[in-house]
């Protein structure tokens, strides 16, 4: 009787773990982008935009809601590989208002840490074919490349070699700052589209993507964000096919 007891016990036991753990599992994979992710957003695409007021609103908040000094300033450097120099520069040039004023309000803001050293013994095209490879799932060919094999050089080695070869940014939140970019930049559907997939491939969930369109509608424009969610949906679309 006990022993039968105990088994039965230990069945109910064991149910119940698995419940919770699935119950967790889908939680988290419901769960949206935490406030530092959100916070990405409207600074990358500020910068892309280059709307400088609101750009130092948003960084304000993402200073608030935890992004270090070092994390901002790689999202602001990354942006100009999507929206040029210029606006890079004036990013960069807000932020350094931003925290000069912060600091004579007594603000203490966490600096972060500097990115590793990229790999010796790779050169920066053959880092960054790797990890161009291992965002899109696949080597990236096509006859555009074919037609110009330099822009192809320029994005392996300089773009995912040397900009995203830098660590101190993840590869999500890079991710992030590059679809909210290309959101707020007219005529980039293409981009748009194949970085939503992107995003999906290096681990962000449909949640979090709706998330990041989400803080889109409400800090950047219903427009922008409408069309960002028609792109994801066709995303969504194909990686189900």
């Amino acid at each position: 009787m006990n022993i039968r007891f105990m088994s039965l016990l230990a069945g109910i036991v064991t149910s119940v773990l698995t419940t919770a753990i699935t119950l967790e599992a889908q939680n988290m994979k419901n769960q949206g982008l935490n406030t530092r992710q959100q916070s990405i957003v409207p600074i990358a695409a500020f910068t892309a935009s280059g709307d400088l007021e609101k750009l130092k609103t948003a960084i304000n908040e993402g200073l608030d809601a935890g992004l270090a000094i070092n994390e901002i300033k790689e999202i602001l450097v990354q942006m100009y590989a999507y929206a040029g120099f210029p606006r890079s520069l004036n990013g960069i040039d807000t932020f350094m208002g931003v925290l000069k004023e912060r600091e004579q309000k007594g603000i203490k803001d966490k600096t972060g840490r500097e990115p590793n050293p990229v790999p010796s013994n790779k050169s920066s095209i053959e880092l960054g074919t790797e990890i161009q490879t291992r965002l899109s799932g696949k080597p990236v060919t096509g006859p555009l490349y074919t037609f110009c094999p330099a822009i192809d050089q320029f994005l392996k080695a300089h773009l995912f070699g040397d900009i995203f070869g830098r660590d101190n940014l993840d590869f999500q939140s890079r991710e992030i700052a590059t679809i909210s970019a290309l959101a707020n930049m007219a005529g980039l559907n293409p981009q748009l589209q194949a970085h939503l997939n992107i995003g999906m491939h290096v681990g962000l969930t449909e949640a979090q993507m709706r998330s990041l369109i989400s803080v889109l509608e409400v800090k950047v424009g219903e427009k922008e964000a409408a069309n960002a969610n028609e792109l994801l949906n066709k995303v969504l679309s194909s990686r189900t096919k």
